[in-house]
């Protein structure tokens, strides 16, 4: 189930979000993909320790901590930091069983 959160971030850090990953460095997708779902990703991705995806990952968690809907639905115990991913030129990820799980 997927949960709409509205205005986890605010404005000024929607703003610093979109510098970060303006100026990032970015990487092929399928650095974290397994055998099978690397040949259905074809699409680029921030670095998981690189500093512009610890910086965002850091603004997401701590927007999610502070959001009663997250908490009150997830229930998370732990809870991971995001991947950033883009799609450029005709770049996609084909759906399949393989790419649906998460890591």
């Amino acid at each position: 189930m997927l949960l709409p959160i509205p205005d986890l971030l605010n404005a000024e850090q929607v703003l610093r979000a979109r510098r970060i990953l303006d100026e990032a460095d970015w990487v092929d997708g399928r650095v974290t993909a397994g055998h099978q779902s690397s040949r259905a990703k074809d699409n680029m991705q921030l670095p998981e320790n690189s500093p512009a995806a610890r910086e965002l990952g850091a603004m997401v968690l701590e927007a999610l901590e502070q959001s009663a809907l997250f908490i009150s639905a997830a229930l998370p115990s732990r809870v991971f930091p995001p991947l950033f991913n883009r799609y450029r030129g005709g770049q996609s990820l084909e759906r399949t069983s393989t790419t649906r799980s998460a890591r």
